[in-house]
């Protein structure tokens, strides 16, 4: 039995599963496959799947993967140094040196699964280049805004 959240599309007739694409991002795998892999070095894509030969190049993550990764691990570690605060003595410097190595660790092994997440997101919602379109101003804005 599969679970209904894995079954939900990004739209009626796309046949890209929103949830099992994320999914698949986040492990680092090609969300239309999911045998070939998303990355050839620590955070840059491939260029095609080796598998199924989809096109990654269209994908324009920038700066997404990092500004969550800051929120997820902002929180975490800000709501773990609030409550040792109030609940134990420890030193600041001891506090300092505690959660220092916690906060780059964590970004750092996030950083990789979050930018594939966000990839496979595009990549399920057929953004940017992944609908067989390009994307252009006159896409999303209005024609007295880009001057046509």
């Amino acid at each position: 039995m599969t679970s209904p959240v894995l079954e939900f599309q990004s739209s009626p007739n796309s046949g890209r599963p929103l949830a099992h694409s994320i999914w698949r991002g986040l492990q680092g795998k090609c969300p239309n496959c999911g045998n070939g892999r998303l990355f050839r070095k620590f955070i840059k894509p491939v260029d095609h799947c080796g598998n199924c030969g989809e096109d990654y190049r269209p994908q324009r993550a920038d700066d997404l993967p990092a500004y969550l990764v800051v929120v997820i691990v902002g929180h975490v570690v800000v709501g773990g140094f609030l409550a040792m605060e109030m609940t134990s003595d420890i030193p600041s410097w001891l506090q300092l040196a505690i959660w220092t190595p916690i906060t780059v660790i964590s970004s750092v092994a996030l950083l990789q699964p979050v930018k594939g997440g966000v990839i496979a997101l595009q990549w399920a919602l057929r953004m940017h280049g992944f609908g067989g379109h390009d994307d252009s101003p006159a896409d999303h804005l209005p024609a007295e805004i880009i001057g046509k």
